[in-house]
């Protein structure tokens, strides 16, 4: 089984189960003996960052729901165990071939420049330090919780997504003072 005659297929499955189909397949494949048909099971996601109580948390968020993609040599075997064995997996992406009653649903493997597109956006995903998922809204109060104004409470003027930073007007001397202040340094009120 040569590399040349292995492609990626893109495989469907129910929302938020790709990971479990994922581990199944991979399970179901080494069970059967069947690791030299397939190069990789993939699915991609991407790091980000949302602001709860005032910490910078991780998660991670798929780049396409609902699919799987493979990189295998297609046997009736293997094509059987995904279409048939593997909770949450509905098949392939397939395209009808024939004509009249003869028609038939075969997997279409993903052209060159999609393969490229989609391990580019899986090892960009990898690289990057990941996206801050902000749910602040200008006009909402805040109360700042690190910092030498920890205890002040303000009220979001700016948000400045690319620098993960918010401008806060903040009562000080009774005078309104406008603050420059990080994600993690606010908490909602």
């Amino acid at each position: 089984m040569s590399e040349s005659s292995k492609k990626w297929y893109v495989l469907r499955t129910a929302g938020g189960k790709e990971r479990k189909a994922k581990e199944y397949l991979e399970k179901e494949i080494e069970r059967c003996g069947l690791q030299s048909l397939v190069n990789q099971v993939l699915v991609p996601t991407e790091v980000v960052y949302k602001i709860k109580d005032g910490k910078r948390v991780a998660s991670e968020r798929l780049l396409y729901s609902g699919y799987v993609f493979i990189e295998a040599e297609l046997s009736p075997e293997l094509q059987y165990i995904i279409r048939n064995e593997v909770p949450n997996m509905s098949g392939f992406l397939t395209e009808k071939t024939g004509t009249g009653n003869s028609q038939e649903r075969v997997a279409v493997p993903l052209r060159d420049s999609e393969v490229r597109t989609l391990l580019k956006l899986q090892d960009d995903a990898a690289q990057e330090e990941g996206q801050t998922v902000v749910d602040y809204v200008v006009g909402e109060a805040v109360k700042i919780i690190d910092g030498p104004f920890n205890g002040f409470d303000g009220t979001i003027e700016d948000i400045i997504e690319d620098r993960s930073k918010l401008k806060v007007t903040v009562m000080i001397f009774g005078r309104k003072t406008l603050l420059e202040l990080s994600f993690t340094q606010v908490t909602k009120e």
